[in-house]
């Protein structure tokens, strides 16, 4: 491992395949241009050589040339010739070196294609495809051979959703038939044993965990098609307002303490109203139960920029970082060692970070210093608390 890593540090520039190429080229041609110079100049100085030997039967030797002024004008033109010939090859090595440049970006440019297209394709548009045109050369077969990948990972998550969602409707029918069959055990003539009184009690309360964690289900099914029903424009501080009153007995029997703090300036937000509230709803049920008998929550919303903020804190036992991180996907839960409970499926945080990412936001979780949870959720303003929020 550390030889691997050492190795990759070590690694020379260039590392993109165009700059690869590029100096490929250019070095190619710099070497063929060398081989080529030392050729030349050595046929060009041994023509020189041949040319100051004095030839036989000369008329005059008054009017040659002698051999030392000979000397000197073929070094003279070997000069020339040499620096004639160094400069047309700098030359001709940058145009070498731009060529290629210019040569490899043409060649490359449908892997470019390939890579954009491939970053933009997520979870949520696999419906897309590469369909890159051009000759039958491998770079089509790779376009072809990821659009097939592409294909199946579209089906695969297609049936995951599929069996999802079906066996969420389909568990809802013995659910209601047990739940039924308990109420009719309960209401039989005469008087009931209190073992019986409380064996239903239970079974109730356990069928309603189920139904809720089928609900959950069903909640992300749909938050993964794509689909956000009932589109309109809401306030996060009402929904937050909202969440608290009708939870007023569950915090008064915990003795909660809640303080809602609301910024200036409007905190409204476009998207799926049933959806936007269920994710306030997730987080304030969160804050209640995840807590400590007489602990507190604080609720916060702002507009910050052109986002629209959500903050819930609340009191509890101190948490461990790394878990908490892990509190946003399906089924992780802290729920045994933070209030000695089991209650809740662990779909919660998760339901809301669906949602928020349904709505172009993002969710932060991090654990108290001083022990609790703050969770953040931030999503763009809608169009009119935009303009408000921005500065004149």
């Amino acid at each position: 491992m550390q030889a691997g890593t050492k190795k990759r540090r070590l690694r020379p520039w260039p590392r993109t395949i165009r700059a690869r190429l590029t100096m490929l080229f250019g070095g190619l041609f710099l070497l063929s241009a060398l081989f080529l110079l030392i050729i030349t100049n050595s046929v060009g100085r041994s023509a020189s050589v041949a040319s100051a030997q004095p030839r036989g039967g000369s008329s005059s030797s008054a009017s040659a040339p002698s051999p030392a002024d000979q000397t000197a004008a073929n070094h003279v033109t070997e000069q020339h010739f040499l620096l004639g010939s160094v400069i047309a090859l700098c030359v001709m090595v940058v145009v070498a070196f731009v060529l290629g440049w210019l040569i490899a970006g043409r060649a490359l440019r449908p892997v470019r294609e390939m890579t954009a297209a491939t970053r933009r394709i997520s979870a949520e548009n696999l419906h897309e495809r590469l369909a890159l045109h051009g000759p039958d050369d491998e770079l089509k077969d790779l376009a072809d051979t990821i659009d097939e990948l592409l294909e199946r990972l579209e089906q695969a998550f297609a049936a995951q959703r599929r069996f999802v969602a079906n066996a969420s409707h389909e568990l809802r029918t013995p659910l209601a038939t047990m739940r039924a069959s308990v109420d009719v055990a309960e209401a039989k003539p005469g008087q009931v044993p209190p073992p019986t009184i409380a064996l239903a009690a239970r079974l109730r309360a356990e069928l309603d965990r189920v139904d809720g964690l089928l609900d959950g289900l069903l909640a992300l099914a749909r938050l993964q098609h794509g689909g956000l029903p009932g589109l309109g424009t809401v306030s996060l501080g009402e929904m937050a307002a909202a969440a608290l009153q009708e939870r007023s007995g569950e915090i008064a029997a915990a003795a909660l303490t809640v303080s809602q703090v609301a910024s200036p300036g409007d905190c409204w937000i476009s998207g799926s109203a049933p959806l936007l509230t269920r994710m306030v709803d997730n987080v304030i049920d969160n804050a209640i139960m995840h807590n400590l008998p007489g602990g507190w929550i604080r609720v916060l919303t702002a507009a910050d920029g052109a986002m629209a903020r959500l903050v819930v804190e609340n009191g509890g036992e101190i948490l461990d970082p790394a878990r908490v991180a892990e509190l946003g996907q399906p089924f992780r839960r802290l729920g045994v060692d933070r209030t000695g409970s089991d209650r809740g499926a662990g779909l919660g945080l998760s339901i809301v970070a669906a949602i928020v990412a349904a709505h172009g936001g993002t969710m932060s979780l991090q654990p108290r210093d001083q022990g609790g949870l703050t969770v953040s959720l931030a999503m763009p303003l809608a169009a009119r608390a935009a303009m408000a929020a921005a500065p004149a």
